[in-house]
């Protein structure tokens, strides 16, 4: 397709974004019916796609009826923000709640868009019911060590005799301390060592004890049980995803991302019993989020959560976020420090340098509206992703994939020039190293 055909086709097409208020009515038009949005992301470290999804996100919410946002962290991290949102919990502050996020990177979530949407978010749901409060919940699996605590504890309320159970079968994990790396290339390679008959029976046993355990305090008794559950179904899929990162990349990936999936059905299950119906905002990596079948990983046998989500939920909303250049905070190495690294401007043949051949600095442009954008734009182009990690040095290798845009999201929005998301102060020095996240370099 000329380039010259599609340059015009999306120039007339695109709708210009001069701010994040009324500019954004056509997207939360579209979006607003849908029971699961999910807002992507080209990168971990750039601040105009933080912004805007935290915009979108509290829209969503005020005129749509959204009850929660589920992103891409661990479990526990997230429900200390989710207790903090709903005044629950002792934290006195956003960055408190935040500090619960401390491995890498922890900019990702401890930074000033984040922590001034979550302060918005407390406010908001001060001046709600408590049925009515929106929440704040994480999708991820790397946090096995940190969830088999939070199992024993929750055990520890409720049943003593139970959390005793719990903390023998989790022990099998102790002798590796923290390093869940360890306890994966042991396990993969002798069954003798692996925990996965103790993990599954945890949460077996927590599930059959749910009625008398909900039967207690009402509504908080049901949220910390539903944490408790969720904790514990992490447990078991951290254990099966660390023996399986010796074993294959697309066969972690794709666990990785069942696992995000069946949580977000966990949640929207979860809201229905209590509103009758679930509307969840997302917040992730393009790569999760964009529809798998629509890229070149899908012939490898990978899929991701827009595909799956897609496939169990028709009216699911999936927007991008796309940038030709300027700044991000990203590190040069897993477990190194952020730097704000310069953006080099996107390949030729890119969708991405196809949107900056526009000449429009920001818009927003959505397929179903406009056939002959859909068609124009449907043969395969490169699309970028930067992970936590950014090497412009090798940027064709590890920051492009080839994709159909029109098929992959539902809407797309472009910034031209965007710059690096600012991180909360001294939040690095608090970090832990971790094992290294799946390709693209960290998403």
């Amino acid at each position: 397709m000329p380039l010259s055909i599609s340059k015009n086709v999306l120039t007339f097409a695109a709708h210009r974004l001069s701010g994040l208020d009324t500019d954004l009515d056509p997207l939360i038009d579209r979006a607003g019916e849908a029971p699961f949005v999910l807002l992507g992301e080209a990168s971990h470290g750039t601040h105009e796609f933080y912004l805007t999804r935290a915009e979108i996100t509290k829209r969503l919410i005020t005129e749509k009826g959204f009850q929660a946002v589920a992103v891409e962290a661990d479990w526990p991290d997230a429900f200390r923000v989710d207790q903090y949102v709903r005044g629950r919990e002792d934290d006195a502050t956003a960055e408190q709640a935040l500090s619960g996020f401390t491995r890498f990177p922890v900019w990702m979530w401890r930074n000033r868009v984040v922590e001034d949407f979550i302060g918005w978010l407390r406010h908001y749901n001060h001046s709600q019911s408590e049925r009515g409060r929106a929440g704040f919940y994480g999708l991820d699996l790397y946090s096995l060590n940190r969830s088999r605590k939070e199992v024993i504890r929750y055990l520890e309320k409720v049943d003593p005799d139970a959390a005793r159970r719990a903390r023998y079968r989790y022990s099998c994990f102790d002798h590796f301390g923290e390093d869940e790396q360890a306890y994966g290339y042991t396990a993969a390679f002798d069954l003798s060592q692996s925990c996965e008959d103790n993990v599954v029976q945890q949460l077996k046993e927590l599930q059959q004890r749910a009625y008398e355990y909900l039967h207690r305090d009402g509504q908080m008794a049901e949220d910390d049980f539903f944490s408790a559950e969720q904790n514990a179904k992490l447990v078991r899929d951290a254990e099966q995803y660390y023996r399986g990162m010796f074993q294959g990349r697309v066969d972690t990936w794709n666990l990785r991302d069942r696992h995000m999936v069946e949580t977000l059905d966990a949640l929207a299950a979860h809201l229905t019993g209590r509103f009758g119906k679930s509307k969840i905002v997302v917040w992730a990596h393009n790569s999760h989020l964009g529809d798998a079948r629509a890229t070149d990983r899908s012939p490898y046998g990978e899929w991701n959560v827009g595909q799956l989500v897609r496939e169990r939920y028709a009216q699911s909303f999936l927007v991008g976020f796309t940038t030709y250049t300027g700044t991000v905070t990203a590190a040069s190495e897993w477990g190194g420090p952020h730097e704000t690294k310069r953006v080099i401007p996107a390949l030729a043949g890119s969708y991405e340098a196809l949107f900056h051949e526009t000449g429009i600095p920001r818009f927003l442009v959505t397929f179903a509206d406009d056939k002959r954008l859909s068609a124009e734009l449907r043969p395969e182009r490169l699309e970028r992703a930067i992970g936590v990690i950014y090497r412009p040095e090798i940027e064709r290798i590890s920051h492009y994939f080839h994709a159909r845009l029109p098929d992959q999201f539902d809407a797309v929005l472009h910034f031209d020039e965007t710059r690096a998301l600012e991180p909360l102060p001294q939040a690095e020095e608090e970090q832990t190293p971790e094992v290294p996240e799946t390709y693209p370099v960290g998403v």
